[in-house]
Parts: structure tokens; C-alpha cells; sequence
């Protein structure tokens, strides 16, 4: 009884904190939005260039054990996670400048449906309330954002990117998922990152993309996002997927949309739309339900051990 009021206390702490890495992450979309200086590759460079260097003397002081402890197949699906990592970033914040912010939203935040279908394809079967709530939180994001497909040969091109963005989100959350069933956080994070830095580094590089040269104000909402997007809101979801699965984390990601709008209006002045409010509470809907078969597949096995027990002990008096 002791252990599972522990484990339902540490399951509510990893929602707290998936609360609060959403919340980091929501900051993004504003943030990058007013960063006008700055090429998008650039912006996505310097945030994970800027967490390596924060989470650099954390490694070395405290979790250099850890780091030399990581085994060879964690330390190639994490340099993997680092690539995809680098992949949503690389061809996501170019898709805002080609199509509509709109219809970029949509598509890159497809990434629960990607996950399902991965882990489908991976042969872990879902329950249904998993494929019903994230359809339902997809839902909401469509009624927030609209489908607006553009014709041109441009939009359509982004629309792709932004796709691709989503599908390869979910690839580092299902690695982040696998990779953190043994190795921990924080050294998980630094290889993760430090990969994804150094693929962005070649892209910034290949396309020419200027990496300084910026003002004051740029640098300072570079750092603002680095440390609310990527090292709260990115290093807190690798944190609790390990618990939460990748189904209720890629899930609650969802709630950057409206989240994200909501901001927009405090911080920008721009006013949100009014489908915002509804649009949340759909998503909050679809998240419960995934949320809901994760609480009944977690206890399924516990409540499954009375019959076994009952089972072996009729073999043995037999």
C-alpha cells in the first residue's frame, strides 16, 4: 500500500512538472516570433548551444559518473533523439517564414498522432482511449488554429516542413522515452543536446546562416529562450517521460497552442482568438483521456496478481 501511495504521489509530481515544461515550452512560439534579427536555424542553434554551456559544469561537478556510465546502445539512441531533436528544429521555425503560421502549428503538432502510430508500428498496442484522446486534443488544435492549405509551391513546402517537423518530434520523444529506462536526466539531456547543437551548427554553417552580429535585445530573448523553452521546458519533459510515457507527454504538448496565443496576448498585445478558450478546454479533454488509460494500463498488472496467485496456488494443490 505504501508503494503505490508513493507511486501516485510521484505521478502527480511528473504532471506538476509537465505542467510547468509545457509552460516553458509555450514561451517559444512568442519569443521566436519577436526575435526578427535573428535567421531561424540561428535561433534554433544558439538556444541548444546556450543549455549545453549552462548544463556543461553541472556534468563535469556532479554527473561525470554518469555520463562515463552511459552504455553504447543509450549512448547511440541518444545521439539519435539529438538528431531528430535537431530535425524539428531544422525544418519547423523555417516553415513559419514559407506558410501560415496557422497551418504550421497544425501540422507540426501532429507529433501525438506520429507516436501512437510509431508505437503501433513498434507493436505496442494502445488502448482506445489513447487514439480518442488524441484526436481529441488534435481537435482542438484545429479548431484554434483552422486548416488553411495554401496552393503556392512555397506554402506547400512548408506545410511539408512542418510536418516533417511533428513526425520527427515524435521519434524524440519515443527515444527519449526508451533511452531515460536507464540512463539518467541529466546525462541523457547533454548528449541529446549537444548532438542536436552540432548538427544545427553544420545546417547554420552549410546555409550560410549568421550566427552573430546581433543586438542587444536579440542575445537577451536568445537566453530568455534557452532558459525557459529548452532548459525548462525541453529538459523537463525528458525528465518525466520516463514515468508519464510518451503517449501523455507528446499529448500534453498540445497545450502549447493555445497556451502560446494566450501569451501572445498578454505579452505582445495581440488579441486571441476566440475559439482560444474552447480550443483548451479540448484539449485538457483529450489529454484526461489519455491520461485516464495510462492510470487503468498502470494498474491493470496489480490488480491482475490476486487471480495469478490464486491460479498458481490451485496448480500446486492440484
Amino acid at each position: 500500500m505504501t508503494a503505490v501511495r508513493s507511486l501516485s504521489a510521484l505521478h502527480r509530481l511528473d504532471l506538476a512538472l509537465l505542467l510547468v515544461a509545457v509552460s516553458g515550452i509555450t514561451l517559444s512560439a512568442p519569443l521566436i516570433a519577436s526575435v526578427t534579427a535573428a535567421p531561424a536555424l540561428a535561433i534554433a542553434f544558439w538556444r541548444n548551444a546556450m543549455a549545453v554551456g549552462a548544463l556543461t559544469p553541472l556534468v563535469l561537478l556532479r554527473h561525470r559518473a554518469e555520463l562515463r556510465a552511459v552504455g553504447r546502445r543509450a549512448g547511440l539512441l541518444a545521439v539519435a533523439s539529438g538528431a531528430l531533436l535537431a530535425v524539428h528544429f531544422g525544418v519547423w521555425l523555417p516553415s513559419l517564414s514559407m506558410t501560415s503560421v496557422a497551418s504550421s502549428t497544425a501540422l507540426v503538432t501532429t507529433t501525438p498522432i506520429w507516436t501512437v502510430v510509431l508505437m503501433r508500428l513498434g507493436g505496442r498496442r494502445q488502448p482506445g482511449l489513447v487514439w480518442a484522446g488524441t484526436a481529441l486534443a488534435f481537435l482542438g488544435v484545429v479548431i484554434l488554429t483552422g486548416v488553411d492549405l495554401s496552393g503556392s509551391p512555397r506554402a506547400l513546402a512548408g506545410d511539408a516542413l512542418a510536418l516533417a517537423g511533428g513526425v520527427a518530434a515524435a521519434g524524440y520523444v519515443l527515444l527519449g522515452a526508451e533511452v531515460r529506462r536507464t540512463v539518467g536526466t541529466v546525462a541523457y539531456t547533454y548528449v541529446c543536446y549537444t548532438t542536436t547543437t552540432v548538427l544545427l551548427l553544420v545546417a547554420c554553417l552549410v546555409s550560410g546562416s549568421a550566427l552573430a552580429g546581433y543586438d542587444g535585445g536579440t542575445w537577451g530573448k536568445l537566453v530568455l529562450l534557452t532558459a525557459t523553452a529548452q532548459l525548462l521546458g525541453h529538459s523537463l519533459i525528458n525528465r518525466v517521460v520516463k514515468s508519464l510515457g510518451p503517449s501523455v507527454t507528446s499529448t500534453a504538448i498540445l497545450l502549447e497552442t493555445p497556451g502560446a496565443a494566450l501569451i501572445a496576448a498578454l505579452w505582445l498585445g495581440q488579441t486571441p482568438p476566440v475559439a482560444a478558450y474552447p480550443a483548451l478546454a479540448v484539449i485538457l479533454g483529450g489529454l484526461a483521456l489519455v491520461i485516464l488509460a495510462d492510470r487503468r494500463r498502470a494498474g491493470r498488472p496489480a490488480a491482475a496478481e490476486p487471480v495469478a496467485a490464486e491460479r498458481a496456488r490451485a496448480s500446486r494443490s492440484a
